[in-house]
């Protein structure tokens, strides 16, 4: 991650990469939520259901190309990813909102 970045954002990858979902789910604010394929999940138990389930759909890798910080709070993150889902490469932004040392909101886009 740049300098610009919270390390909330880091550990939220590493967790993300290594596959922790719990790990992850810690990453958010109590009310945090996720949307991801325009669904959204609102707090840990639902964050880590969103998760669990994505690891037994697909396997993938994920590289991150780029990070830049906005106004707001907003930080986002550039990761290509490669795997067995429908075709099997796509570029996201991961567009954070931080709350302190906390993810409030993560929305996952083309």
């Amino acid at each position: 991650m740049s300098d610009e970045s919270p390390d909330v954002i880091d550990r939220y990858l590493r967790a993300a990469d290594e596959q922790d979902i719990h790990a992850l789910a810690a990453c958010f604010t109590l009310n945090g939520f996720v949307v991801d394929e325009d669904h959204k999940y609102v707090g840990h138990d639902e964050i880590v259901r969103w998760r669990r389930e994505l690891l037994g759909r697909f396997t993938y890798t994920s590289e991150l190309t780029g990070t830049e910080s906005g106004d707001n709070n907003e930080h986002r993150a550039f990761v290509h990813i490669e795997g067995n889902f429908p075709g099997g490469v796509a570029d996201l932004t991961y567009r954070f909102t931080v709350e302190g040392d906390l993810i409030a909101a993560l929305t996952i886009g083309g």
